[in-house]
């Protein structure tokens, strides 16, 4: 559902288009005949509106990221497709909606892909070495005292030898102990496929990193995976960001005030992008670790009265401004 609204806020048309390529261009077509359009908010540009703001910022239409109608809008005036549509718009001319669509259509695509593949097949790897532990638990004495002294990678590899007996005995009723054996046997291949994607998904993401920022891979702290969360974050069009410190607080690594009567006090930000706050808190422990110059601010400020966590919360926010200053000449 689409609206478009003259400079003064008058609504000059609003129609339906399907969500496919031609809808995507007759939409376009449909809003150049009523004037010339220059701006867009569309919700969800970064996942069912993704498709949508790429082929509006690909045409030279600038393209913002419109959050949902407040609720007590809603409650005043109701809720329907034209009415958000023109929210949308409304929330684009007024200036409410400044945050600028992501492009979507770089090698930051490329990462985020290669990245949701990774994650995926970590969190189903973890599922399947809690599994093989689980079943130990009620497994045979045996079988569990055969394999409790094993570390977890002699574990699967020992599991992985376990021949399935069923297949020698087919015409026997099969025992609980040869179910057993049969299922660590299975979970511990399915654990070693799983290896095999996240390397190979490490490599690609590795190969991008040295290709498109190779300025970061240089940095203290900073390796591939890091790297490309960081990337990712900045999208293929960092123009976006107006400085350091909107990076920062997309981050998560802005300070927040705290502050009450005469103590002045910053805390640590909640919100932003907890993947790239975590890359951030990365590079500043392993910085803390093997970083001389690191080592010397935390115990100047640790002098200064300073916790640990302000400390850290000081690191991660120089770390972003480091990173978005080596980032930006380069991908703008």
């Amino acid at each position: 559902m689409a609206a478009v609204l003259s400079p003064l806020g008058a609504v000059l048309g609003t129609e339906e288009f399907p969500a496919t390529a031609a809808g995507y261009h007759g939409l376009l077509g449909w809003a150049g005949d009523l004037g010339t359009v220059r701006r867009a908010g569309v919700e969800g540009t970064g996942s069912f509106g993704a498709a949508l703001s790429r082929y509006l910022l690909s045409q030279g239409v600038e393209v913002f990221e419109v959050n949902r109608p407040d609720r007590t809008d809603r409650r005043l005036r109701g809720k329907s497709d034209p009415l958000d549509a023109q929210n949308a718009a409304r929330a684009v001319l007024s200036g409410r909606a400044r945050a600028r669509a992501k492009t979507g259509d770089g090698p930051v695509q490329i990462a985020r892909m290669y990245k949701l593949a990774k994650g995926s097949a970590v969190k189903a790897r973890t599922q399947a070495i809690n599994q093989v532990k689980a079943v130990l638990i009620t497994a045979h004495p045996d079988l569990r005292e055969e394999l409790a002294q094993l570390n977890t990678p002699d574990l699967l590899r020992t599991c992985a030898r376990f021949a399935d007996d069923s297949k020698d005995d087919e015409g026997e009723e099969e025992t609980v102990l040869q179910a057993t054996r049969a299922t660590l046997c299975l979970l511990a291949h399915r654990i070693e496929q799983l290896t095999e994607q996240i390397q190979d998904v490490e490599r690609r993401l590795a190969l991008l990193a040295e290709r498109h920022v190779p300025q970061l891979l240089a940095v203290v702290g900073i390796g591939p995976d890091t790297a490309v969360t960081l990337l990712i974050t900045m999208g293929d069009n960092p123009e976006r960001l107006g400085s350091e410190a909107s990076f920062a607080a997309l981050c998560g690594a802005s300070p927040v005030e705290r502050s009450s009567g005469a103590r002045q006090y910053r805390r640590l930000n909640r919100g932003g992008d907890r993947q790239a706050n975590a890359a951030l808190h990365r590079i500043v422990q392993t910085r803390l670790r093997c970083d001389p110059r690191t080592q010397e601010y935390y115990e100047r400020r640790i002098k200064e009265s300073k916790t640990r966590r302000e400390i850290v919360r000081c690191l991660k926010r120089y770390a972003a401004r480091e990173v978005f200053h080596l980032v930006r000449p380069i991908q703008a």
